[in-house]
């Protein structure tokens, strides 16, 4: 458990960082939600501010008076348990509350959580809520990032948000074939550091042998199966993503355009050329699946991943794996509303393992469990390839 002045400071570093993600934006773009996936900016910056009035400041904090008894309405997001909330794909409805208001509700409640940790003694629960919360926020910066991306690259003007030169860098090294014996691994989450609970439950697993890839697939090589036909031969497909493909008329990644005969996508700097030796991107699990297929390969299990992360650099893209969402053995949802945090979420979902460019900084570790419906993309998802 973190001591608590390290926790404070991460605590306060976290809330600078959100708004430090927000600080390229206009006021407009604070309010847009193209796609119901999709939330506002403002949005995610109430809802983080919301999590630590609701869980902590409400019940930690002796005589706190809260900042607007409308906003839990607000900026619930999925806790049943916690009361009514806007419709998911009304939150870009909210022209109010302002996002003046909103940042005034951030400051509000930093300071009330600074005032709680001056006491003589904060209690141990407190200190576990404090790092779910923290971590909370930061799955929100990944999530702040991405959605500005999906807003700004729907905008017909394809306008830039910020530098961001790691969001197409390349991996140097040479493709190779990294070889795992069959045998007994140990896969979840050991030790003291924070970790979600999706994670706990370390327990073995028998793999058979297997081979994946020290590197993941480029734009180079989806190049080629858009060339070889890979959008319209239906054996490489599910019949679920083939049926996604055929409906959406789905023909590239997502962000991808043509220009003059020649691909190009939009990145966080803008319209930029399709570089070929760059990590593929926002990419859904039929896609991956399709193209693994192609190649004569399949997708990594999450516990083949796992057992294999240590081989390999990792961290620019998640990558889609072959394993459904479901419990470890053993898993025991949390008393409370904090039970909804992912045991819910455990059926028709994949796991997707690794992170991104966009995860901030003290939030990825070899055992985290992401996971999204298969036709989902907007996320820096990826591939690595299996056999």
């Amino acid at each position: 458990m973190l001591a608590t002045d390290t926790l404070l400071s991460f605590f306060k570093d976290t809330r600078k960082h959100s708004e430090a993600l927000c600080a390229p934006l206009e006021t407009e773009d604070y309010v847009v939600q193209p796609i119901e996936d999709v939330s506002p900016p403002k949005w995610h910056l109430g809802h983080t501010t919301w999590f630590f009035e609701e869980f902590i400041l409400k019940k930690f904090a002796e005589g706190y008076t809260e900042f607007d008894p409308d906003f839990s309405f607000v900026f619930n997001s999925y806790y049943e348990s916690m009361g009514k909330r806007v419709v998911r794909a009304n939150r870009g409805n909210l022209s109010r509350p302002s996002v003046k208001k909103i940042y005034e509700y951030r400051e509000h409640v930093t300071r009330a959580i600074g005032e709680l940790f001056e006491a003589d003694s904060t209690p141990e629960e407190l200190h576990g809520l404090m790092e779910i919360g923290i971590h909370h926020e930061k799955q929100h910066q990944e999530l702040l990032l991405t959605d500005i991306k999906y807003i700004l690259g729907n905008n017909p003007l394809l306008p830039a948000y910020a530098t961001f030169p790691m969001e197409y860098e390349r991996e140097t090294h040479e493709q190779d074939w990294i070889g795992m014996d069959e045998g007994i691994y140990e896969i979840g989450h050991k030790g003291d550091e924070f970790c979600y609970d999706n994670e706990l439950g370390a327990h073995k697993v028998y793999l058979n042998a297997y081979e994946i890839s020290n590197k993941l697939v480029t734009n180079g090589e989806f190049l080629e199966f858009i060339a070889a036909g890979g959008y319209k031969e239906f054996s490489h497909w599910h019949a679920e993503g083939w049926d996604w493909v055929n409906t959406k008329q789905v023909q590239c990644p997502q962000y991808w355009h043509q220009v003059d005969g020649r691909w190009h996508y939009y990145t966080m700097e803008g319209l930029k050329p399709v570089d070929p030796e760059a990590p593929l991107t926002h990419l859904s699990y039929y896609e991956a699946f399709a193209f693994a297929q192609w190649k004569g390969c399949r997708l990594p299990t999450e516990f083949e991943w796992e057992a294999s992360q240590e081989y390999f650099p990792w961290g620019k893209r998640w990558e889609w794996t072959e394993s459904a969402y479901l419990p470890y053995p053993g898993y025991e949802k949390a008393e409370g509303a904090l039970g909804e945090y992912n045991g819910k979420f455990m059926v028709s979902q994949k796991v997707l393992r690794g992170s991104s460019v966009a995860t901030p900084e003290k939030h990825s570790r070899p055992t985290y469990r992401n996971f999204f419906h298969p036709p989902l993309r907007w996320q820096y998802t990826g591939l690595r390839l299996a056999r």
